[in-house]
């Protein structure tokens, strides 16, 4: 057996044998070549005048090597860094028309964005700028200015009991000479022909103070409502200033879930091509797109966020169309909070809007129940008439000589009114009044404690809300610390899939928190300056 195999040519042998034939074609090529080279070099050189005169428009392209055509590649994505100002972009669409047109506009080109004729406008906003385009365009505001001018309309008709009375009347009468009115409620009852003109005049002289207490129940109902279209000027600058930082906050954690996407795709990358070189197993490369597919749901969620607060944001501004915004933070440094909470407890009680509408509804409560106490007691009233009458009967023989006797008319009186009995109607409105001003200073009373509970709360919020800044910032380090030992401890093999994978999720929730503890405290000195009644 071994000589038997012993006389069989070697691989190598065999190897030789098979490239002796290529070796000597290839050499039977180049010698055929060479006398064909010699022959193109010569026609070239003897047709080289006649190229030279040809334009560039007139040779021949078919010879020419065609261009190497650009590869479709995916556009990379990119991460902006931590530090860099948050952008929120987003587009108007336009009644009209497919093509959108950008362009940055600030606060003063908003009114062009209400005619509609640009079709994509980005709006650079600060907070301070958000909340004055809010309060210009808020329809909320016009409300309460609207209803506190139409207050101020009750309050004049109010005050016009107060005031003289002062018509005029022309009465012609063409009757049965000299009839009379047999039925009906009529002060005289003899109907003559005749024309004429008058004017009448009324005057309150006194009703003992219920006109002057329902004009000033009027007068604090106005101030009540003004206090109120003040509230809601408040109302709108928080929810402007939610909006704001609830997008600022959406936008961040969005960079947070780019990053977590770009990080656990590259780590995705290598494990995948060390699975391939058999250098990982299989249950690595799972662990590593199950954590791709868990960062990609976050980014999915993280952007809907981003579109949703962008809509609240625009809903807040009184826009009915979707605006971009590029929102820039003026203090990237976030403030200390208020150190005394019953300053700030006093400021509240004294200047909040709300607490002073309901103190002037409390007050104007006791204005009417003085007004409707007032109503049993006797009213005092003037009456002055005077006219003339043009036109008479002409009486001859049978008539009625010398009826009107001039040919003008006047008069001036004094009335004094007195209730007597009415059923217990005016007592039962007074004491309605009263029990309605009693609960007027309780809903007040009430409406002060829930102010000083709300500060309080604000105040403790805010200061917890500030201590969560510093803890979640000392747990992002760590964290990122904790993931780059774990990155470290996997490549060298030391560290298992598991360890990486939970590295990379603790410090993807360090990173959210973190942001979210930075806009939770600005949304709680909002909240506190809110609870507090800071004029904006």
């Amino acid at each position: 057996m071994k000589q038997k195999y012993s006389d069989r040519p070697s691989y190598s042998e065999i190897e030789t044998t098979r490239r002796e034939p290529r070796r000597r074609n290839k050499q039977r090529t180049k010698i055929n070549i060479l006398p064909c080279a010699a022959l193109l070099f010569c026609c070239a050189l003897l047709s080289k005048t006649g190229f030279a005169q040809t334009s560039d428009k007139s040779r021949p392209t078919d010879n020419l090597p065609s261009a190497p055509q650009p590869q479709l590649a995916q556009k990379p994505r990119i991460v902006l860094p931590p530090e860099a100002q948050v952008a929120l972009v987003a587009r108007v669409k336009g009644d009209t028309g497919t093509q959108t047109k950008s362009s940055v506009v600030d606060l003063g080109t908003m009114q062009a964005k209400q005619s509609g004729q640009a079709s994509g406008i980005t709006v650079r906003l600060t907070r301070a700028e958000a909340e004055q385009l809010a309060l210009k365009n808020n329809p909320r505001i016009s409300v309460g200015h609207l209803l506190a001018l139409a207050q101020h309309q009750v309050y004049r008709q109010t005050r016009a009991a107060e005031l003289p009375n002062f018509n005029g009347a022309i009465t012609a009468v063409d009757a049965n000479e000299g009839s009379r009115i047999g039925a009906g409620a009529l002060t005289a009852s003899r109907l003559l022909e005749h024309a004429g003109a008058g004017v009448t005049l009324s005057q309150l002289i006194t009703d003992f103070g219920r006109t002057t207490n329902l004009v000033s129940y009027s007068k604090l109902l106005e101030k009540a409502q003004n206090a109120n279209a003040l509230a809601t000027t408040e109302d709108i600058v928080l929810a402007t200033d939610q909006a704001f930082y609830n997008a600022l906050q959406a936008q961040a954690l969005l960079k947070v879930a780019q990053q977590t996407v770009t990080t656990r795709g590259s780590v995705q990358h290598q494990i995948d091509e060390l699975t391939k070189s058999k250098l990982k197993s299989g249950l690595d490369l799972s662990f590593a797109d199950v954590n791709l597919s868990q960062a990609k749901l976050l980014q999915l969620d993280a952007q809907n966020n981003v579109d949703s607060t962008l809509a609240a944001l625009t809903a807040v501004l009184g826009f009915d169309k979707l605006v971009g915004y590029e929102l820039t933070e003026e203090n990237t440094q976030l403030p200390a909070p208020p150190p005394d909470v019953d300053v700030l407890i006093n400021t509240a009680v004294q200047q909040r809007p709300d607490l002073q509408a309901l103190t002037f509804d409390q007050q104007a409560a006791e204005k009417f129940r003085r007004a409707q106490r007032d109503l049993m007691l006797p009213t005092i009233s003037a009456l002055g008439i005077a006219g003339a009458t043009p036109v008479r009967p002409d009486c001859f023989g049978g008539c009625f000589p010398n009826y009107f006797i001039s040919s003008w008319y006047g008069a001036i009186g004094v009335n004094m009114s007195v209730p007597i009995f009415n059923g217990f109607l005016f007592s039962s409105q007074a004491s309605e009044a009263k029990y309605r001003a009693q609960a007027a200073t309780e809903n007040t009373r009430d409406l002060r404690n829930q102010v000083v509970r709300d500060v309080r709360t604000a105040w403790l919020s805010v200061n917890t809300a500030f201590q969560r800044v510093g803890v979640a910032a000392e747990l992002a380090k760590e964290a990122d610390l904790s993931l780059n030992l774990a990155q470290g401890r996997y490549q060298l093999g030391l560290g298992s899939i598991v360890e990486l994978s939970q590295a990379q999720l603790q410090q993807t929730d360090a990173a959210i928190g973190y942001v979210n503890a930075q806009y939770q405290y600005r949304l709680a000195l909002s909240t506190l300056n809110f609870e507090v009644g800071v004029q904006p």
